[in-house]
């Protein structure tokens, strides 16, 4: 997969960075994905705040789109996450493996 340079010019910090990179990696062939916060913060070795907070950097930057999911007896799921910029998969299937917990 090949990252947008630009987010590199951005005024992000690392741990927004690192999180795009793990979405990203985790994303199908529309940009799409949806592991849980709790997954996401325990693979990168971050806070579960330090995450919420990468998702509002980008979000700001406009390199994320968080949209709610629920159950259909009404509970929440894990929010499907769109990234946004020029993500290229390297692999013939579009996917990179994502173990979402």
């Amino acid at each position: 997969m090949i990252l947008p340079r630009r987010i590199y010019d951005l005024p992000i910090s690392h741990k927004a960075v690192s999180v795009y990179c793990y979405l990203a990696n985790c994303a199908d062939r529309n940009g799409e994905c949806f592991p849980s916060v709790r997954t996401i913060a325990e693979d990168l070795k971050l806070s579960r705040t330090t995450v919420f907070r990468a998702f509002n950097e980008l979000e700001a930057n406009g390199l994320l789109e968080r949209l709610p999911r629920h159950h259909v007896q009404g509970g929440r799921r894990s929010s499907l996450y769109k990234i946004k910029g020029e993500i290229v998969p390297v692999n013939k299937g579009g996917k990179a493996k994502c173990l979402t917990g």
